[in-house]
């Protein structure tokens, strides 16, 4: 996308959010806008698949701090052009003051590292990155999935592959520019102003018999529906970058990036440590105080014996080997077993009986002798 096409559009208002809203507030309010959106959700619903992808474009600049930045400057610099935002009100600085010329594709070279001529008179354009999202279980982030994922972006017009020409026909070289996509034009005799062409709208190139199906653009909207492996161990929140599975290309130039944003949805019993699966196992008294073998269930497998030894503490963790997650270099990683002693709300009499026995046994000491001794 050119400079100029950047600052024609204000990304925060279809957002909805304010021009100083923070990451959190700008991915709230796109995935909000993109779940609404979606052409899953609205389906032969051509109003609602233009503001999803207006919703993606603005997304992928706005959630980019580079992007953003020079967003910003861009919005600044056009805004002062365009609307008259010189001292004195009039380009120069002052009534009657010196005339200049200079060329608008030199300044945005020298603030935007020099990109902005290359871009206007490139005829090749690399593709837009693309942002989707998608919800996996809990089991599948551990194993890892491939998932079909549905994309809906602006393509390459299938019809006239993206020369915006009808078939059998071909477009021509602008006259007005000559090719450049640019053009110099005075503004009341006072600036030499450089600009896109008119005419081909800075494709360089002129159509005179648009294609039926794009009208001349060469790009038409395109749903394809792509395989992505989601690899093992990804975690809730992260975000993928698959290179070249974006939007395509123009003129030749590469396609973009596609971003998918993971969630993962929480498992009833288990929980995540790295590559350790964590669980806690609720114990009764007398398991804790004398001892016993219980069952702990596996996340893929048969359950496994763990061996609690008589006075074991509440919140002693276990581990068992193995029986994690998948690890980077192939292994699997441990099951971190955690015990939690439960205490009864309701006591048969015999219960009652046999605790009663135990507070006589135990006399008149307590798990608190001593305890306050040290700070006296």
């Amino acid at each position: 996308m050119s400079a100029s096409d950047w600052s024609s559009k204000d990304f925060y208002a279809v957002l909805g959010v304010k021009k100083d809203a923070g990451a959190d507030e700008i991915k709230k309010a796109y995935r909000k806008l993109a779940r609404d959106n979606h052409p899953d959700s609205n389906p032969n619903n051509k109003a609602a698949e233009e503001r999803f992808k207006a919703v993606s474009e603005a997304y992928a600049v706005l959630s980019s701090p580079a992007k953003r930045k020079e967003y910003d400057e861009q919005r600044t610099l056009f805004g002062q052009f365009r609307g008259g935002g010189f001292p004195g009100g009039q380009p120069g600085g002052q009534p009657g003051g010196a005339q200049f010329d200079f060329d608008l594709g030199d300044i945005l070279g020298g603030v935007f590292g020099g990109r902005g001529r290359q871009r206007a008179r490139s005829t090749a354009r690399r593709g837009d990155d693309l942002e989707t999202a998608a919800t996996i279980t809990f089991e599948q982030a551990v194993e890892g999935v491939t998932l079909p994922l549905r994309m809906t972006s602006d393509e390459p017009c299938t019809t006239c592959h993206g020369t915006g020409a009808r078939p059998g026909t071909v477009p021509k070289v602008c006259t007005n520019c000559q090719g450049s996509g640019m053009q110099t034009g005075a503004n009341g005799g006072v600036f030499a102003m450089t600009e896109p062409c008119q005419q081909c709208r800075g494709r360089g190139l002129k159509v005179e018999h648009p294609c039926d199906t794009c009208r001349g653009s060469g790009r038409s909207p395109s749903s394809r529906t792509l395989q992505v492996r989601v690899p093992a161990g990804v975690k809730d929140g992260q975000k993928i970058r698959l290179k070249g599975k974006g939007g395509q290309g123009a003129g030749g130039g590469p396609a973009g990036d596609l971003l998918l944003l993971v969630h993962v949805e929480p498992h009833t019993l288990f929980g995540r440590k790295a590559e350790h699966l964590t669980i806690t196992v609720p114990i009764s008294f007398d398991e804790a105080a004398l001892g016993a073998d219980i069952s702990v269930p596996t996340l893929d497998g048969p359950p496994v014996r763990l061996r609690v030894p008589a006075g074991t503490p509440a919140g002693r963790t276990f581990r068992a080997k193995g029986k994690g997650a998948p690890g980077r270099n192939g292994t699997r990683g441990d099951l971190l077993v955690t015990v939690e002693v439960q205490v009864p709300h309701d006591l048969t009499d015999e219960q009652r009986a046999a605790l009663e026995a135990l507070r006589a046994a135990r006399g008149s000491t307590t798990p608190r002798d001593g305890l306050f001794e040290a700070v006296t």
